[in-house]
């Protein structure tokens, strides 16, 4: 497995990866032009030399990032692909930061505790929820659970 940065070739694949999940509302669904706009974000995870798996952090500023569009193929799942994204995804932002946090709103919740994140409360991402959740059918009832890892510049 090899976990890199996206390129413009990865594009279609990874929104077909979202697409599986977005049907079934675990992620927001993307469009291949968003995807592309935002694709520096991204990382990917082949295997075989096939992408079976995409992630991405968005920087909300302030040292407020965040994991999102995490998913890996139903078939390649409990292979440590999501483990290899997002420890590659937080040596990436250390490399860049002295100090930040990084957070995700998820259904796995103790995927995210095995890496060392912790559960807090939704409202500590007011940036989130005003440019996403207002737009997620879910908004009013999310069953999404907050997740905080914080890295200092020690």
């Amino acid at each position: 497995m090899t976990v890199r940065e996206a390129t413009e070739a990865d594009v279609k694949k990874i929104h077909e990866l979202l697409v599986i999940y977005s049907k079934k509302a675990i992620v927001l669904a993307r469009s291949e032009e968003d995807i592309r706009f935002y694709l520096g974000n991204f990382l990917v995870a082949e295997v075989g030399g096939t992408v079976r798996g995409c992630a991405a952090a968005r920087d909300f500023g302030n040292g407020l990032l965040e994991v999102r569009s995490m998913v890996v193929e139903p078939e390649f799942q409990g292979k440590g692909i999501g483990r290899a994204m997002i420890e590659a995804l937080i040596a990436g932002l250390r490399v860049k930061r002295k100090q930040f946090r990084l957070f995700a709103l998820t259904y796995q919740v103790e995927f995210f505790k095995a890496l060392g994140f912790q559960v807090v409360d939704r409202s500590l991402f007011p940036e989130k929820i005003w440019s996403d959740c207002a737009k997620c059918p879910k908004n009013d009832c999310c069953d999404e659970t907050a997740m905080l890892i914080e890295f200092s510049a020690e």
